[in-house]
C-alpha cells in the first residue's frame, strides 16, 4: 500500500513536471529555428518544427487528461509509460538536429546544435528521473543519432566527440539514478510525515474527546456524590441532636440507621461501578469461560425480575432454550442485568421478553421492550459513562449512567459483539451474541456462599487513625485477636510486645494500599512476612480507582478488598484469604454479581 502510494506521487511528480518541459520545448525551438533558419533547407526545418510542436501539444493534451480523470494503480503504470514514450519520440526529433542542422561550410552552427543536446540531456534528470525508463530512454534517444553524426567525422575530432558524448550519457544515468532514489525517499517520508500528522490529529481529537468525557464524568461523579454524603450529614446531625435531648429511642435509631444504610448502599453502588470499570480499563479482570446453561440462567432472570414487572403492570416473557454458550457465566450475568433493569426502567407499558436465537455456530440473546426507544444521534452515546436520556435532574430512582458502560466493556472483554435496534416511542432491541458450546455435563451454579471461618489473629496496617480504630474495634467483636499500627514498623512493635507476653501467631495481614511517607500495603506485608521469618497471607485494601494502580495491586499476588469495605465483606476476605481462595476478589469484579448491585449501575 505504501509502495503504491509512492508509485502515485511519482508518476504525478512526472506529469507535473510535463510543463516545464513543454515551455522549455517551445523557448529552445524557436532560438533553434531562428539560428538555422536560411541556413538550413526549409524542406527539413519546417517538417522538424511541424513535429516538435505536435508533439507539444499531445503532450498538453495528456497533462490535461491525466489530472481531470481517476486514476488506479493500473493506470498510473500506463501513464507512465505513455509520458516515457512522449520522452523518446521528443528524444529522436531533437537528436536529428545534428543531421537536419549539419553544414559542412558553417561548423559553429554544428557546435550550437551539440551545445542545446547537452543542455537538453543534462537537463532530463529533473524533469524525467521520477521515471527511470523515461529518463534513461530519452537521453538514448537523443544521444544515438548524435552518436551516429559523430561517426561519420573524419579524424580525431568525431573519436573526441563519442567519447565525450559517451562520459556525458554515463554521468546523467548515474545521476538520474541516483535523482530517482532521493526522489523516493523524500516522497516517502512525505508519505509517513502526512501519516504522522494525521495520526497526531487522530491523538489530539481522542485526547479533546477524552478532555471533554473526563470533565462530564467528574461533574456527573461529584453530583452523585455529593448528595448521599450531603444525606448522610444531614442525618449525623439529626442523631446528635435527638442525642442532646437524651436516649434515642429504639424505633427513631432504626429508622435513621435504615436510612443511612440505604444511602451507603447507593454510595457504594456509584463506587462500586466506578471501581468497575477501572478494572476493566486496567485489564486486570479474568474471563473464565465455561459451558453455560442458558436455560438455567434464563430460569433465575425470570423470578429476579418477576417482581418488577408486577410492581409496574408490565407482561414479563423468557423464552425457554435449552441452548448452550461458551463464555464467563458471572460476567453474561452482569451483561444481562443491566440489560434487563434498562429494559424495565424505561418501560411503562407494555412488555419486556428474553431470549435467544440460533445464529449459525453463535446464540444472540436479545432483550425486547416496548419502553420509550432512543433516537439514532444517542444510541452511541448511551454506553458512555454517566449518559442517561429523559433523566436530567440525575434522579436515583432512574440508576447512575454507568451501567450501559460497564456493559460495553465487559462484552468487548468477553468478544461477544452488541447490537441495538431502536425506535423511539416503540422499543429497543439490545442483543449479545456469544459462541455455541457442545452440549456437555452441568455447569456450576451462579454464585457461591463463602463460610466464615473461626477467629484468627490478625496484623492491621493503616495510616489512617479512625480507619484503623473501626476496622480493630469490629473485627476484636468478630473474635479475632488484632496487632494493629499506621505502619509496619509500629505493628511489629505490637507484636512484639504480645509475644513477650506469650504465644502470638499471626495467621494474616491486611494492609491499606496507600500508607503515609510513600509506603504502600504490599510493602508492608513484605516486610512483616520478613520479621515474621515465613510467608503469610495478605489482605491489600485500597480506594485507587486508577487503572495504573488497580494493576500494581493485582500484580502483587494479594488478595484484593475495594473500598468501601462493609462488615460481611471484610469477614468474607479474611475467611477466602485464610482459605486460599480468591472470593473477594470475585466478589468484586465486574460481571460477577448480579442483583441488586447490577440493578443501580444501568442507564440508558
Amino acid at each position: 500500500m505504501q509502495e503504491d502510494k509512492i508509485q502515485e506521487a511519482l508518476i504525478e511528480h512526472l506529469y507535473r513536471n510535463a510543463y516545464g518541459v513543454v515551455i522549455s520545448n517551445v523557448t529552445i525551438s524557436l532560438g533553434i529555428i531562428y539560428v538555422l533558419y536560411g541556413s538550413v533547407p526549409t524542406d527539413w526545418l519546417v517538417p522538424w518544427a511541424v513535429a516538435v510542436y505536435a508533439l507539444i501539444a499531445a503532450r498538453v493534451l495528456a497533462a490535461r487528461r491525466f489530472w481531470k480523470h481517476p486514476r488506479t494503480p493500473a493506470s498510473l503504470r500506463g501513464w507512465a509509460w505513455t509520458a516515457a514514450g512522449f520522452s523518446w519520440i521528443s528524444g529522436l526529433l531533437w537528436g536529428s538536429l545534428t543531421w537536419i542542422g549539419y553544414v559542412p561550410d558553417q561548423p559553429h552552427l554544428f557546435a550550437f546544435i551539440v551545445a542545446i543536446l547537452a543542455g537538453l540531456v543534462s537537463g532530463t534528470i529533473p524533469s524525467m528521473s521520477a521515471f527511470p525508463p523515461a529518463l534513461i530512454g530519452s537521453i538514448l534517444a537523443t544521444t544515438l543519432p548524435v552518436a551516429a553524426r559523430f561517426t561519420t567525422m573524419p579524424g580525431a575530432v568525431g573519436d573526441a566527440y563519442l567519447f565525450l558524448l559517451a562520459c556525458l550519457i554515463a554521468i546523467n544515468i548515474y545521476y538520474g539514478r541516483i535523482a530517482y532514489r532521493m526522489l523516493h525517499e523524500m516522497i516517502r517520508l512525505r508519505l509517513e510525515n502526512v501519516g504522522l500528522i494525521g495520526h497526531l490529529q487522530e491523538e489530539r481529537d481522542r485526547a479533546q474527546t477524552a478532555d471533554r468525557a473526563k470533565t462530564r464524568f467528574l461533574a456527573a461523579a461529584s453530583h452523585d456524590l455529593r448528595q448521599p454524603i450531603h444525606a448522610l450529614g444531614l442525618l449525623i446531625s439529626t442523631l446528635s441532636v435527638l442525642g442532646r435531648r437524651g436516649d434515642v429511642p429504639s424505633c427513631e435509631a432504626r429508622s435513621l440507621a435504615s436510612s443511612a444504610k440505604a444511602i451507603v448502599g447507593n454510595l457504594s453502588g456509584l463506587l462500586n461501578a466506578l471501581l468497575d470499570i477501572s478494572k476493566l480499563d486496567a485489564g486486570v479482570v479474568a474471563v473464565a469461560r465455561e459451558n453455560v446453561d442458558l436455560g438455567e440462567l434464563f430460569h433465575s432472570l425470570r423470578d429476579e425480575f418477576s417482581a418488577s414487572a408486577r410492581s409496574k403492570g408490565l407482561s414479563w416473557r423468557v423464552v425457554d432454550t435449552s441452548v448452550r454458550v461458551d463464555t464467563d457465566p458471572m460476567m453474561l450475568k452482569r451483561i444481562l442485568d443491566n440489560l434487563l433493569t434498562n429494559a424495565f426502567r424505561y418501560t411503562n407499558t407494555g412488555s419486556v421478553l428474553l431470549g435467544c436465537r440460533r445464529r449459525g455456530a453463535a446464540v444472540e440473546i436479545q432483550v425486547w421492550d416496548t419502553g420509550l426507544g432512543i433516537p439514532d444521534d444517542q444510541k452511541a452515546a448511551i454506553f458512555e459513562e454517566f449518559v442517561q436520556l429523559n433523566n436530567p435532574a440525575r434522579d436515583k430512582a432512574q440508576g447512575l449512567g454507568l451501567g450501559l458502560a460497564i456493559v460495553r466493556r465487559t462484552a468487548e472483554l468477553l468478544g461477544h459483539p452488541l447490537k441495538l435496534v431502536s425506535v423511539p416511542g416503540r422499543g429497543s432491541l439490545f442483543s449479545v451474541t456469544l459462541p455455541a458450546a457442545p452440549i456437555a455435563a452441568p455447569a456450576p451454579p451462579v454464585g457461591s456462599t463463602t463460610r466464615i471461618g473461626a477467629a484468627a489473629s490478625l496484623m492491621i496496617v493503616d495510616d489512617e487513625r479512625d480507619v484503623l480504630d473501626a476496622m480493630v474495634g469490629l473485627l476484636v467483636l468478630e473474635g479475632h485477636r488484632i496487632y494493629a499500627g499506621q505502619s509496619a514498623a509500629e505493628v511489629e512493635a505490637a507484636h512484639s510486645k504480645a509475644a513477650r507476653i506469650g504465644p502470638a501467631p499471626v495467621d494474616l495481614i491486611v494492609a491499606d494500599y496507600r500508607l503515609k511517607d510513600n509506603a504502600i500495603g504490599v510493602e508492608a506485608i513484605k516486610s512483616l512476612s520478613t520479621y515474621l521469618g515465613r510467608t503469610v497471607p495478605g489482605i491489600v485494601v485500597t480506594g485507587d480507582t486508577s487503572p495504573s494502580r488497580i494493576r500494581e495491586a493485582t500484580a502483587s499476588g494479594f488478595h484484593i478488598l475495594h473500598k468501601p469495605v462493609s462488615g460481611d465483606d471484610l469477614r468474607e476476605a479474611i475467611a477466602a484469604a485464610l482459605s486460599g481462595k480468591d472470593v473477594a476478589a470475585r466478589k468484586q469484579n465486574p460481571g460477577t454479581s448480579g442483583g441488586k448491585r447490577g440493578r443501580r449501575s444501568t442507564r440508558r
